[in-house]
């Protein structure tokens, strides 16, 4: 399954037979199939090749059989997590929520897990990631994009390659990440958020230290309008 997205160039042809290129940002799979079909109306088409972030190149016709393709599985992935930490008992929770698009329905999957023997609040926020990171598989959400978003700065902007990291146990827990990622062929993009931004995944986290298991997975749009 390929989610990545796409660029259009267009060779643009005038009456008089003056040719030129244009070529276009990146757009998801729909946009891109959308801007396609709106450029041949004009009937100054030549030629229009499509290239997706990982250099593949494309025709209109294989972009159209791709979104058939993915159309019934998991896409447009946006998953938070978030990790709470109590310094006197060293009990971590995790919270983990993913929304995703699925055969026209938009989903949410809400879910937590307590852990013992966490020495600091940073530790258990990495340990969310990973634990977000298991919920992804568990779900099935392999072999594409998913954008990042949590509170923790320290973690999404390492994982970036933004920040630096000097701490070596921090670092065993990034090459776990990095590790858990590449073998989904998932590619991560990462958004920093505020805490307001994060409630869900908090709460969750929350609710694991007080004993109280949440595993649910709900539409919460059907019928949604498809953007990958």
């Amino acid at each position: 399954m390929n989610l990545l997205n796409y660029r259009i160039e267009w060779t643009y042809q005038t009456k008089r037979k003056l040719e030129t290129t244009i070529t276009t940002e990146y757009h998801s799979l729909n946009e891109s199939i959308v801007l396609a079909e709106d450029f041949l109306q004009t009937g100054r088409v030549k030629n229009l090749s499509f290239f997706s972030e990982d250099g593949q190149s494309w025709t209109l016709k294989e972009l159209k059989k791709l979104k058939d393709i993915v159309k019934d599985e998991p896409h447009d992935v946006v998953a938070f997590f978030d990790g709470g930490f109590h310094k006197s008992t060293k009990l971590a929770g995790f919270g983990a929520v993913v929304y995703y698009t699925q055969s026209g329905n938009r989903y949410r999957i809400r879910m937590n897990e307590k852990a013992e023997e966490m020495e600091s609040n940073n530790e258990a926020e990495y340990a969310a990631f990973h634990y977000l990171v298991d919920v992804l598989e568990e779900n099935g959400i392999t072999k594409q994009k998913v954008l990042f978003k949590g509170d923790s700065q320290v973690v999404l902007n390492q994982l970036s390659g933004e920040w630096p990291c000097y701490e070596e146990e921090f670092n065993n827990w990034l090459d776990r990440i990095e590790g858990k990622l590449k073998k989904l062929k998932i590619t991560a993009s990462y958004e920093p958020v505020s805490r307001k931004e994060n409630t869900e995944a908090d709460k969750l986290a929350t609710q694991a230290m007080e004993g109280i298991e949440i595993r649910s997975k709900m539409i919460i749009n059907e019928d949604v309008e498809e953007h990958e």
